[in-house]
């Protein structure tokens, strides 16, 4: 059986899960969170230790103002909500992304969390905000040239905003593609495409997809 310990996922379809119910976008967005919390909850109850989520992309600058305005307001909640909640349950956050971008305000916030929780040792919630796995990779790299060392994927490696391989990649919302997401940690990582919009993900196709993947024979090359 499969040990499962770094668990990605693409939270796409709010907006298209929203149209399709006749409500408005931001409703997709709320009712996303809310699934979240209840795969926060199951990646506990399967020993999962990491959870990758993809929450704004380097490209999502493109859409709308007041779409990012009403997300980043809904992430300013979710962080006061992890506030209360994460040190409480053992749940340790850690943002990854380029958050150059993002108001002060909210760096800050998100710094806090992240100090607040960095003991906790069990599930490590790596949320993924104005991130973009080209532009990790270009941004460890120049890292790994400033400290003065050699160009070769251990040093890439350790210098990506995220050193740690998937082991599975889950994509939700009926699209068979990453999405620029965690490329360098997913080459080797068991992909699974769901065509369940993420507010209608349930915690009962969440745990039979987890099934499934500790099913799979993984070889890496072998």
């Amino acid at each position: 059986m499969n040990d499962l310990k770094h668990l990605a996922i693409v939270m796409d379809g709010n907006r298209r899960w929203a149209k399709a119910k006749g409500f408005l976008a931001k409703l997709g967005y709320s009712q996303g969170v809310k699934t979240m919390q209840k795969l926060m909850e199951a990646c506990v109850e399967e020993g999962i230790s990491n959870l990758s989520l993809f929450a704004f992309s380097t490209e999502n600058w493109n859409r709308p103002k007041d779409e990012i305005e009403f997300i980043f307001e809904l992430l300013d909640r979710c962080l006061n909500e992890a506030l209360e909640k994460f040190e409480k349950n053992n749940v340790r956050l850690r943002a990854i992304g380029d958050l150059t971008r993002l108001d002060q305000t909210l760096r800050d916030k998100i710094a806090l969390v992240e100090e607040t929780t960095k003991h906790c040792n069990g599930l490590c919630v790596n949320l993924a905000i104005s991130y973009g796995a080209k532009d990790e990779i270009i941004r460890a790299t120049r890292r790994v040239i400033e400290k003065g060392l050699e160009i070769n994927e251990k040093n890439i490696s350790e210098n990506l905003d995220l050193p740690l391989d998937v082991d599975l990649m889950l994509r939700v919302g009926n699209a068979k593609r990453l999405s620029n997401f965690l490329l360098w940690q997913c080459a080797y990582a068991e992909i699974y495409f769901s065509e369940t919009l993420f507010p209608g993900l349930t915690k009962r196709e969440f745990k039979k997809i987890i099934k499934e993947y500790r099913k799979r024979e993984r070889t890496f090359g072998r």
